[in-house]
């Protein structure tokens, strides 16, 4: 049904009034003066009665929109307030319908956020859970063990509680990785800016690692080695934590005889760094949720070798705090390239 404001209905009872008085005018020059005298009366009668009504009615409906405008206005719309705009009634009756449409669509989507961040929380708690499950139980089996006897048992004492030792170290690993991500997100972890060699760095890594890849015959190996150093302007303990985290992924998905192969690009103001292998890769539908914390892409490879499952999840959060960028392809069965950007130091 089309709508009229009172300034659009106003218009239109002028324009009557005015045709109404060209035919008065017309009737007094036909029949006297004695016509003219009603037509004024008639027409101060209809102007009166007119603007009489339009004052009520406008006054009934402002008296029962104002309240609902005004709380509408005072309700934070996309993180502050709506702005505020004349209080006449011309523009409130504008204006009302546009925003409060404005208004409820701003409301579902904070509905759709407030559900995916329930989402995310429930199936964050279950992942902490299940990962924290895991260690628990085993300390609780091996004391159980011990305080039923084994603890007398040469062969199996000091085996279980280097067992109950190493289940221990993982429950802190995922605690203190965790408290890392916390402090990354929070902007509570300052990082300690420094210009520093990033090849000299990638060397002390993959000479760091190089046991877990002699364990799978894994070749670590600088492609296309720059013939002078590369200086960065990062953190350099926090850059060493991501390529740890990124080689050791790269060997853990990896394949018997393979290689993990690692390259620098030039970009002008940054350089890329890239990790690649030849290992499982990653089906598409997994990219997306490759640095969501505790996701694995084959969670039984991933709990016998170890790890807490947030590794990517800190890399990419240490990255961001660098205000650089992560990416990653990758291929089934062909392997997987994760690179990211740093700044050149000046």
């Amino acid at each position: 049904m089309k709508t009229y404001s009172s300034k659009r209905l106003t218009t239109y009872i002028s324009v009557l009034l005015t045709l109404l008085l060209a035919v008065f005018l017309l009737l007094t020059w036909w029949l006297g003066p004695a016509i003219w005298i009603i037509a004024l009366f008639t027409v101060a009668f209809f102007l009166v009665s007119f603007y009489s009504i339009l004052f009520v009615v406008n006054r009934y409906i402002l008296d029962k929109i104002r309240p609902v405008y005004k709380a509408i206005k005072d309700m934070p719309l996309s993180g502050k307030k709506m702005e505020e705009k004349p209080a006449d009634s011309a523009n409130l009756l504008a204006n009302v319908k546009s925003e409060v449409e404005e208004w409820a669509r701003t409301q579902m989507k904070e509905i759709e956020r407030l559900k995916e961040l329930e989402r995310y929380r429930k199936e964050f708690v279950g992942n902490v859970s299940h990962e924290l499950k895991t260690p628990i139980f085993n300390i609780q089996g091996y004391i159980l063990t011990l305080l039923e006897g084994g603890i007398e048992d040469d062969k199996i004492n000091m085996l279980y509680l280097k067992r109950t030792e190493k289940s221990i170290d993982r429950m802190i690993s995922i605690v203190e990785d965790l408290e890392s991500i916390t402090k990354l997100e929070s902007g509570e972890l300052t990082l300690k800016m420094v210009s520093f060699d990033i090849v000299k760095t990638v060397k002390e890594v993959l000479e760091m690692e190089q046991w877990q890849a002699d364990e799978w015959h894994i070749s670590l190996e600088i492609i296309n080695k720059p013939s002078k150093p590369i200086y960065v302007k990062a953190d350099r303990n926090r850059i060493l934590e991501v390529l740890t985290n990124l080689v050791v992924n790269a060997i853990k998905y990896g394949k018997k005889g393979g290689f993990v192969h690692v390259s620098f690009h030039d970009l002008d103001e940054n350089i890329m760094v890239e990790i690649t292998d030849n290992g499982i890769g990653i089906e598409k539908k997994n990219l997306p949720r490759v640095f969501e914390r505790f996701y694995r892409v084959d969670k039984s490879r991933s709990r016998e070798q170890g790890g807490t499952g947030l590794g990517l999840s800190i890399v990419k959060h240490i990255i961001e705090a660098h205000n650089q960028s992560i990416n990653l392809r990758s291929v089934v069965d062909q392997g997987t390239t994760f690179n990211f950007t740093l700044e050149k130091a000046k």
